[in-house]
């Protein structure tokens, strides 16, 4: 039987950006904007901080998901330069990169398994979110993308960066990033992006397989498990300097928009884009 979340777990500033629905002991969370390509907006950070923040004990499992065609489509970049042009020093990116080191880390080091479910694009932030979790599985129709660079930021979103050269080691994530190139669901299970590749009709089977096993584990194994699992990757880590990320971003984008507006050389210069266009 479908239980709904409790009242405790859902003190949302802006109810709607993310859905949520709890079966037993599996929380199901769902970025909820499929208009946009579930760009992540602050209100949406707000919103699974209001989850995650708040973890439901009899709780196992946590599946991260996207509602409509695409898992996320990255930051909304319409908010990023309404940000800007409030604050030219970038204080409002500061504070929103602050939370979303907070919701990738709460991902990471929550004692239930994090699953997420991806369909459609990961970009930017989408693939943030999709690499703080625990296991990752994905449409074969998928596809990535870390295009930060080209659009004048550093890849400094949610500790994005020390994940991913620790999943798919420095070489390959180097070349991502500068190349900013697209790649699909085979190579992202070859980077270990991926963990297992199904038809999009086979994603929630897939999910559920995963799932089950877990959730008839005993509660105290699974949670010292977990910990171990965390305890453990960090030093393979070599340093997370995650904390900075929040003013990287800003800092890089208050001096982007400066060197645009004065028309400075090497500046990538770009047409009028859409609020859910992916950063």
């Amino acid at each position: 039987m479908k239980l709904s979340l409790p009242d405790c777990l859902s003190p949302y500033r802006r109810p709607g950006t993310v859905r949520t629905e709890r079966e037993g002991p599996v929380l199901r969370v769902e970025l909820n904007s499929p208009a946009t390509g579930n760009a992540v907006t602050e209100a949406m950070l707000d919103d699974l901080l209001a989850v995650l923040a708040v973890p439901d004990p009899d709780v196992r499992v946590l599946v991260l998901s996207g509602a409509g065609d695409d898992f996320c489509l990255g930051g909304d970049r319409g908010e990023f330069a309404d940000w800007l042009d409030h604050d030219p020093t970038g204080r409002g990116i500061r504070i929103a990169g602050d939370k979303a080191r907070r919701v990738c880390e709460a991902l990471s080091t929550s004692q239930v398994v994090t699953i997420a479910r991806i369909q459609g694009k990961a970009i930017g932030a989408g693939l943030a979110l999709a690499l703080a979790c625990d296991l990752r599985v994905g449409a074969d129709t998928a596809g990535f993308r870390l295009p930060e660079l080209a659009l004048g930021l550093p890849t400094a979103w949610g500790g994005v960066l020390p994940r991913l050269i620790h999943e798919v080691g420095a070489a390959r994530a180097r070349e991502l990033i500068l190349t900013g190139r697209a790649f699909d669901a085979a190579e992202a299970y070859e980077l270990s992006i991926l963990q297992r590749i199904v038809p999009e009709d086979s994603l929630d089977a897939a999910v559920t397989a995963w799932a089950k096993p877990v959730v008839r584990r005993p509660e105290a194994a699974l949670r010292v498990t977990k910990a171990l699992l965390n305890s453990y990757a960090a030093p393979t880590r070599l340093a997370d300097p995650s904390v900075l990320d929040a003013e990287l971003m800003a800092t890089v984008a208050a001096a982007t928009r400066r060197s645009r507006d004065a028309g400075g050389a090497g500046t990538v210069r770009q047409g009028p884009s859409p609020r859910s266009s992916p950063a």
